[in-house]
């Protein structure tokens, strides 16, 4: 009786579309923290909140310095501009969004108090938290949010949001209401659009109206630590912001060395001279079985897509996109290749962790019989040979290996082409990058809380990303109606559609879902990241000895 009065309590929080998600919990088709993640997503934070999410910690000693190491920044750390780990990871030292997509809890607010959407989800209302303040001493307004979201859509300002918010938010979109109330008229509606405001896209900080470029000059966010130096090439560090809005980070400071090589990284960890390091396969391998360490991980939507180029022989039959699907043995590379540490994916970026997506959708499963009769179906039934081009970078150029003794089974020759990681993506624009051009490729793609980014950039006919150059109608049609899913089961019913119509279609391969990992000294407690490279240090205390 206890589970149904809870409900009956919670069911007319936010009218039909909660009630909906609060009949899935109660019908066991949704966890309890799953409801609680949508909670955020309708702005229920006062509910989420309620319910032990995102809020008290026990207390702890102050003091200390976090020492950290991360990889070079490939170009000047600037908010709007930013791409990769390490500039993410000192990035979030300082900087802040309107909310943080939490692993564990899902959409939590930060800058934003609240937020709510009109009835078609084509206009997003956002509540901002008062009293903030940027470190150089202004308060924080609806003006500078507008400033901030305004610079990251326009063509103009060098943004690299400008793919997550094609065909979302246009320049314009973002309105003054008041002074603490910042309004988004999108382009259509789209029902998760406040993962597009969060931590999710890592270049939304939050930067004062008049920004003019120059972030290293001063670094100045609202976040829990401030600028204390910055050395290019060399490292920063930050110290407690005494003015900050929210509770006082426990540190006294954080220190981040930059590192040209991995392995020096974690020999600078075994010396005691750092606390936490990124990790990879092979640096996880040299800290295994040792107690001074532990390796944290978080369930992500990360993953290494393989494109076939549906414009392109021999990949124009989708029979043989199938085909080359079907070498793989998905249980056998997420046990061998990424050491257990991962999902089996099944060719959508639908990922399990994403609520919306259709379990019931059969798994793609590894069936060479069944490949060598498509392939002869296509009319190569002794194969064909096809270069895979990828770049040099994590577990890559492994999982290309593997790939290509999976397709030999088939009688598909497949030769490597693996390039520095710059020269893949070259501008990153059709017509001059590998990444966008090649026939096949394999391509790293960071987590998301939700999968309307990987859907639109990555396979939509006007995709930014579109590497598979797949133009399909009916596919893109389907992604309109998701967006417009005003609740759970009207998602996943469409998800449902889309799965099966990427499954038949096959222009990518999308075998895992990689977790995302940290090496910590066993001597800090509370350190916190994000699947996208934040690096959340300020609950960080150190172990007596």
């Amino acid at each position: 009786m206890t589970k149904r009065r809870d409900i009956d309590a919670v069911r007319n929080l936010s009218g039909d579309i909660w009630n909906v998600a609060v009949d899935e919990y109660q019908g066991g088709f949704l966890k309890r923290r799953d409801l609680l993640k949508y909670a955020a997503l309708l702005g229920l934070t006062g509910f989420a909140a309620s319910q032990g999410l995102g809020g008290a910690r026990a207390a702890t000693a102050a003091g200390g310095t976090v020492r950290v190491g991360l990889g070079q920044p490939t170009k000047a750390i600037d908010p709007v501009s930013v791409t990769d780990p390490a500039s993410i990871g000192v990035l979030s030292q300082v900087g802040e969004y309107l909310i943080l997509d939490d692993p564990k809890d899902g959409l939590q607010p930060k800058l934003a108090l609240s937020w709510e959407a009109n009835e078609t989800a084509s206009r997003w209302t956002f509540k901002l938290r008062p009293g903030v303040k940027f470190h150089d001493g202004r308060a924080v307004t609806a003006r500078d949010v507008v400033a901030s979201f305004e610079r990251l859509v326009d063509p103009a300002s060098g943004s690299s949001a400008l793919s997550a918010y094609k065909g979302i938010l246009s320049k314009g979109g973002a309105k003054l209401v008041d002074d603490e109330t910042v309004a988004f008229d999108l382009d259509g509606p789209n029902s998760n659009f406040p993962f597009y405001v969060s931590s999710d896209v890592y270049n939304a900080v939050i930067l004062p109206a008049d920004y003019a470029g120059d972030f290293e000059k001063n670094f100045n966010g609202t976040g829990p630590f401030k600028l204390e130096s910055f050395r290019p090439k060399q490292g920063a560090s930050f110290v407690r912001n005494e003015d900050y809005w929210g509770d006082k980070a426990l540190p006294d400071r954080v220190e981040i060395k930059f590192f040209d090589d991995e392995q020096a990284q974690v020999l600078a960890l075994q010396a005691g001279q750092l606390d936490v390091i990124p990790s990879t396969t092979r640096l996880e391998l040299a800290i295994e079985g040792n107690p001074n360490f532990k390796l944290l991980s978080v369930q992500a939507s990360s993953h290494d897509q393989v494109h076939l180029r549906t414009d392109q022989a021999p990949f124009t039959d989708k029979r043989v996109r199938r085909a080359l699907a079907l070498t793989l043995d998905r249980e056998a590379i997420v046990k061998g290749l990424l050491k257990g540490r991962a999902i089996v994916g099944n060719d959508t970026p639908f990922a399990p962790i994403f609520p919306s997506a259709d379990p019931s959708v059969p798994q793609r499963k590894q069936d060479i019989a069944e490949a060598k009769r498509l392939l002869g179906e296509a009319g190569v039934p002794n194969g064909f040979e096809v270069t895979l081009t990828t770049e040099r970078a994590y577990d890559i150029p492994d999982y290309a290996v593997i790939i290509q003794n999976f397709a030999r089974k088939a009688g598909i020759d497949i030769k490597l082409n693996v390039l520095p990681q710059d020269a893949y993506y070259g501008s990153a624009t059709f017509g001059s990058s590998p990444w966008l051009d090649s026939v096949l490729g394999i391509t790293d793609y960071g987590h998301r809380g939700t999968p309307d980014i990987f859907l639109n950039a990555t396979l939509k006919s006007s995709g930014a990303w579109n590497a598979a150059h797949f133009n399909n109608p009916a596919y893109d049609a389907l992604l309109l109606d998701y967006s417009k899913a005003r609740d759970l089961q009207a998602q996943r019913l469409v998800a449902g559609k889309i799965q099966t119509l990427l499954l038949d279609e096959t222009p990518a391969i999308i075998s895992y879902f990689s977790q995302y990992s940290r090496i910590v000294s066993s001597k800090v407690e509370g350190v916190r990241f994000t699947a996208i490279s934040h690096l959340l240090l300020d609950r960080v205390s150190f172990v007596q000895a």
